[in-house]
C-alpha cells in the first residue's frame, strides 16, 4: 500500500486541494481531501492522470533523425520515408526489438505517457519461414520491464495497395494470410492481463481487403476490443480510394462497415466536412500524431470543425520523433493556428487551451486503449503524473493554467514521478531501469546503423 499527499489533483470532477491518495493493488483505494502530510505519505506537489499514447510503432524509434537529409532526386515525401522505414523493419529481430521497445516505452512514461497502443505488424522473424511468436514476446516483456501499461494491437497486411493484391518484396516480411492472423490475435488474447490488452487492427485501406476487415470488425465487435486502422494518412491514399471505390477513404468506411466507440481511425489526415459529420455520429475516435504528421509532411487535420462535432481525438506518438505528450497537444494546436491564422482554437469545451486538449486525448486515447475512464477516483487505475510544483514552469500559475502551462511553455518538462498500476516506475524524473535499458539500445542502434544507413 502507499499513501500519496498531494498539494492539488485533478480528481474526476476538477482540481482539489490537500489530497491524500492510498493506493492498494494496482488503484485508487481510497481518497481524503483537507487533510495534512502524515509520515507514511509521499508528498507531491501535483497529482494529474496519466496519458494514454494510442499509437506506437515501437521500432521506429531506432529511425529517428536517420532520414532527415535530401534525397538524390530533390523531393522528399512520406513515400520515400516509408522505403527507409521498410529497411529497418527488415534488420528486426525479437532481441533487437526488446531493446528498441524498451527504450521507447521507458521513454514514454518519462514524458507522462502511462499505457501504450503499439500498432504492431512486424510478426515474423527475419529468414523465419513460420510466423512465430518472437516478436510478441519481445513487445510483451518490453512493456513489463519498463512498467507501462500495453494494449497490444496486432496488424493484418495483406498486400500492397488498392491494384496490388500481393505484397512487394520489402513487405512480405509482414504481410500474413486472414487465417494465419486470427489465429496470431487469439494466441495474443491468452497473455491478457490487467496491464496487457489486445486489441486488433487493419493496417489501411490499401493494405486489407474489404472482406478482410469484415472478419477483423466481426471479430473487435464479438471481443469487446478496439479497432485500430491507419485512414486518410496521405493524399495520394484518397485519390486511389476514390479511383477504386468512388468514395474517399473515411466516407468509404462509413458505408461499407459500422465503426463505432471502439473503432480507432489513425491520423483522418485529408477527411473532409460530410465525412466528418457521418464520423463523428459514428462516435469512433480519431487518433492524431502530430510530430510524426508533421515530421513526414502529411498535411493538417481540421480539428476545431471535428470538436465542433463534438468528435473524440486521442494522440500517438506513432514514430518517436517526440515522445511527449505535451508536445504532441502543442503541435495539434500550433498547427491549426498557422492554417488558420488564428488562436485558442481547440479551446472548444473549455475556455483553457490546454486543458481542454488534455482532457479530450485523456478521455479518447483510454478509449482507444480499451482502458478504464483516466480519472483520480476511488476505484480507478493508479496510473498517476506526480508534477513538481517549485518548478519554474509552474511558477506563477494558478489550477486554471497549470496544464495550459505544461502544454504551451516548451520547457523541460516538471514530471517528479510517475506511477503505472500502483508502482512507481519514473522517481525523481529518471525511469528506475534507465541506466541498463539506455545501454542495451544503444549497443543494438548501434550495430544497426552501418546497415540502415547504406540503403539511405
Amino acid at each position: 500500500m502507499t499513501t500519496i499527499f498531494a498539494k492539488k489533483a485533478l480528481l474526476h470532477d476538477g482540481w482539489a486541494d490537500d489530497i491524500r491518495l492510498t493506493v492498494s493493488n494496482g488503484s485508487i483505494e481510497h481518497l481524503e481531501s483537507g487533510v495534512q502530510p502524515d509520515d507514511p505519505d509521499i508528498v507531491a506537489g501535483i497529482v494529474i492522470p496519466g496519458m494514454a499514447n494510442a499509437h506506437s510503432h515501437a521500432f521506429q524509434r531506432a529511425l529517428a533523425g536517420h532520414t532527415e537529409h535530401r534525397g538524390l532526386n530533390g523531393h522528399d515525401s512520406f513515400w520515400t520515408w516509408r522505403s527507409r522505414m521498410y529497411r529497418l523493419a527488415g534488420l528486426m529481430d525479437a532481441e533487437k526489438l526488446l531493446a528498441i521497445a524498451r527504450q521507447a516505452y521507458n521513454e514514454m512514461l518519462i514524458g507522462g505517457y502511462t499505457s501504450v497502443a503499439e500498432f504492431h505488424y512486424l510478426h515474423s522473424e527475419p529468414e523465419s519461414i513460420r510466423n512465430s511468436n518472437g516478436m510478441l514476446h519481445a513487445i510483451a516483456q518490453a512493456a513489463q520491464e519498463s512498467g507501462i501499461r500495453l494494449t497490444y494491437v496486432p496488424v493484418l497486411y495483406e498486400r500492397a495497395g488498392f491494384d496490388e493484391p500481393q505484397p512487394s518484396s520489402v513487405q512480405r516480411r509482414f504481410a500474413m494470410t486472414l487465417e494465419r492472423f486470427v489465429d496470431h490475435y487469439a494466441q495474443a488474447r491468452d497473455f491478457a492481463n490487467s496491464n496487457f490488452k489486445v486489441a486488433i487492427g487493419a493496417h489501411s485501406l490499401r493494405a486489407v481487403q474489404k472482406s478482410s476487415i469484415s472478419v477483423l470488425a466481426e471479430l473487435a465487435q464479438r471481443d469487446a476490443c478496439p479497432m485500430h486502422i491507419h485512414i486518410a494518412e496521405q493524399a495520394r491514399e484518397v485519390e486511389q480510394c476514390s479511383a477504386r471505390h468512388g468514395a474517399r477513404p473515411v466516407e468509404w468506411l462509413l458505408r461499407e462497415f459500422s465503426p463505432n466507440e471502439n473503432w480507432c481511425l489513425v491520423h483522418a489526415t485529408h477527411i473532409d466536412e460530410q465525412e466528418i459529420t457521418a464520423l463523428q455520429a459514428s462516435a469512433a475516435v480519431v487518433c492524431l500524431c502530430p510530430s510524426t504528421e508533421a515530421n513526414l509532411g502529411d498535411g493538417l487535420f481540421p480539428l476545431q470543425m471535428w470538436l465542433q462535432e463534438g468528435g473524440k481525438i486521442a494522440i500517438g506518438s506513432d514514430s518517436h520523433v517526440t515522445i511527449n505528450p505535451f508536445e504532441e497537444l502543442r503541435w495539434l494546436e500550433y498547427g491549426q493556428r498557422l492554417k488558420m491564422q488564428s488562436r485558442n482554437i481547440a479551446a472548444i469545451s473549455r475556455p483553457n487551451t490546454g486543458r481542454s486538449l488534455y482532457d479530450q486525448a485523456l478521455l479518447g486515447g483510454a478509449v482507444a486503449c480499451g482502458n478504464q475512464s483516466p480519472v483520480i477516483k476511488v476505484g480507478a487505475c493508479a496510473d498517476l503524473l506526480v508534477l513538481d510544483d517549485q518548478s519554474p514552469m509552474l511558477a506563477g500559475h494558478d489550477r486554471e493554467s497549470i496544464l495550459d502551462a505544461l502544454v504551451f511553455s516548451g520547457f523541460t518538462l516538471p514530471i517528479d514521478r510517475v506511477m503505472v498500476a500502483g508502482s512507481w516506475r519514473v522517481i525523481d524524473g529518471e525511469h528506475i531501469a534507465a541506466g541498463w535499458a539506455s545501454g542495451e539500445y544503444s549497443k543494438v542502434v548501434k550495430g544497426l546503423v552501418p546497415d540502415l544507413v547504406a540503403t539511405l
